[in-house]
């Protein structure tokens, strides 16, 4: 997060004793739970399975003695963060259209609550609740806000494998030692026609992504209806690609980013693979161009 500008408490080096410290945990390690809400929900098992498997634990999906003392925190779960005026100054009105979209210069954050929770990880509805005396409407810059501590980087990864599983809807990560390195939550296409599957590999990266809006696929579109061409969309958190987009050999196809990262981890695009934000975002910097992609 820009200007991450935290007062960490006293702590001692131990496991973690909640799911959300859990949570922050798992994360932290390269295997996400998804946006951290403090429940264990299927995201947080899938993402223990895979940090049992990688540290050769039982693989249960349960978090016992022993998987809670490799989940050791070395930090506090839980900081604080301090408002900034340039925190506020990022935040930006979007469109409503597609036409409005196009003129922007960024689709950028268009709330600090919406900001905060994807900076650092968690649902908006969490980051919420865990500052309830906080009206994030008319929020001023030096308010202090508990947020969870995730803008940590993960241990240097080149990927050999990316592994996509459509029916449990994970991405998973394996380096030259076939080590399973990380695990992310992938949203996958409604229809099943749409779902790539076979051996492809990466072509193309590019962060800072923009999209190209056609209004043949939108035909309920203001723009579909008066007839109107192609637009270029910029980039931003809340470009319909999110921050990143990653090539797919197959036309049209790619692994990207999405602005509504709840929905992560359900069978809800056209066919191409969603990650949120921050997780395309550390996956970009672990793979290369010609990295391959099994899709089963």
């Amino acid at each position: 997060a820009p200007g991450f500008d935290v007062t960490v408490v006293d702590f001692s080096r131990r496991a973690p004793r909640t799911d959300f410290e859990i949570q922050v945990a798992l994360d932290r390690a390269g295997y996400s739970p998804g946006s951290i809400d403090g429940m264990s929900g299927p995201q947080t098992q899938a993402a223990v399975v895979a940090f049992q498997h990688r540290n050769g634990l039982p693989v249960t999906g349960a978090v016992d003695a022993a998987t809670r003392k490799a989940l050791t925190l070395e930090s506090a779960a839980m900081v604080t963060r301090t408002v900034s005026t340039n925190d506020l100054a990022r935040l930006e009105r979007m469109g409503r259209t597609w036409t409005e979209k196009s003129k922007q210069s960024a689709l950028a954050y268009e709330s600090l609550l919406e900001m905060f929770a994807e900076q650092h990880h968690c649902s908006m509805r969490y980051l919420a609740k865990v500052n309830p005396t906080v009206t994030w409407g008319g929020i001023a810059a030096g308010t202090v806000l508990k947020v969870p501590h995730t803008a940590l980087p993960l241990p240097a990864v080149n990927a050999e494998l990316i592994h996509i599983q459509l029916a449990q809807r994970t991405l998973d990560v394996y380096d030259g030692a076939t080590n399973l390195v990380a695990r992310f939550p992938c949203s996958i296409a409604t229809r099943v026609d749409k779902r790539p599957v076979g051996r492809l590999e990466i072509t193309a990266i590019a962060e800072e992504a923009n999209y190209t809006f056609d209004p043949a696929r939108f035909p309920d579109s203001p723009e579909a209806r008066a007839g109107g061409g192609k637009l270029i969309i910029p980039p931003g958190p809340n470009n319909p690609v999110g921050t990143t987009w990653l090539s797919l050999s197959r036309d049209g196809y790619g692994i990207h980013g999405t602005p509504d990262p709840e929905k992560v981890g359900r069978t809800t695009s056209l066919g191409c693979f969603r990650l949120s934000n921050w997780n395309v975002g550390r996956l970009a910097r672990m793979v290369k161009v010609g990295t391959t992609v099994l899709v089963e």
